[in-house]
């Protein structure tokens, strides 16, 4: 599992994120973005973010160490907001914890972004990553990216694997997740199109059911919610690997690039 971390003060939420995360303190001495499970959107998002945010750091891009953040709900009573209150009361034991990078600033889309710079076609494994865990959230308006001493790093994956959302029913068939196209018109990576076909030559070798089986296994069980078909951490896991390693299977969900097109 991730490493655990207890929170040892609330510091600030922040206000721009649409669930209310908020900057921690932890017993490690360090300092952390903290997603709450008690949040509107669930241990579900929680979830995608440490697959995809451990499937990023597998395939050579920066992110953020995650860890567990303990939280005690006695941290509420020092904490005169009644709107961060009542989420840290929602929020007992296991959070996700986004390490802080100090002076770190949004990538705009208007940086020139030289793929020799920050290493190896960046951009087109930003592009890949997204396609294949079908992340919605990396527009223009929200680049979810971050410059950090020069660097560009990835944040903020809870949009990804939507198909988990509709499992209230019980587990679906990974088939279709596999087959589902993705849209890069609206990503802030987009001019970089280009760079995605060496990116899936490069990238999809690196990944597999081993991988992907690591990966989940860096999941804390009590975000392993049970559905009808997965009772258990254990089983939810198994769904998780099933889904991706039928998506990697596929290149249904790879965007064509302008160069693929006019070759066809």
């Amino acid at each position: 599992m991730i490493p655990t971390v207890s929170v040892t003060r609330y510091v600030t939420p922040l206000r721009e994120g649409g669930s209310l995360p908020g900057i921690v303190e932890g017993d490690d001495l360090g300092t952390y973005v903290c997603k709450f499970r008690g949040a509107g959107q669930g241990a579900k998002v929680l979830v995608a973010e440490v697959i995809v945010g451990e499937l990023a750091r597998r395939i050579g891009l920066r992110t953020p160490t995650l860890v567990a953040l303990e939280l005690d709900p006695e941290i509420a009573r020092y904490e005169a907001d009644e709107e961060v209150q009542d989420l840290l009361n929602r929020s007992p034991g296991l959070n996700l914890g986004v390490d802080f990078l100090p002076g770190a600033f949004g990538f705009d889309a208007t940086m020139p972004l030289d793929p020799a710079t920050p290493g190896d076609g960046v951009a087109g494994k930003v592009l890949w990553l997204d396609a294949f865990t079908a992340n919605v959230d990396r527009s223009w308006r929200n680049p979810n990216l971050l410059v950090w001493h020069g660097d560009l790093w990835v944040i903020d994956h809870g949009a990804s694997l939507y198909f988990h959302h509709a499992w209230a029913g019980g587990v679906t068939d990974p088939a279709r997740f596999a087959a589902q196209p993705w849209s890069m018109d609206d990503h802030v990576l987009r001019a970089y199109a280009a760079e995605l076909p060496g990116a899936d030559a490069e990238l999809g070798a690196l990944l597999g059911e081993d991988v992907f089986a690591e990966v989940l296994a860096e999941v804390p069980d009590v975000w392993l919610e049970p559905v009808p078909g997965a009772e258990t951490p254990d089983e939810l896991r198994a769904a998780y690997v099933r889904f991706l390693t039928a998506r990697l299977a596929t290149r249904q969900w790879l965007p064509q690039t302008p160069g693929e097109v006019a070759a066809r």
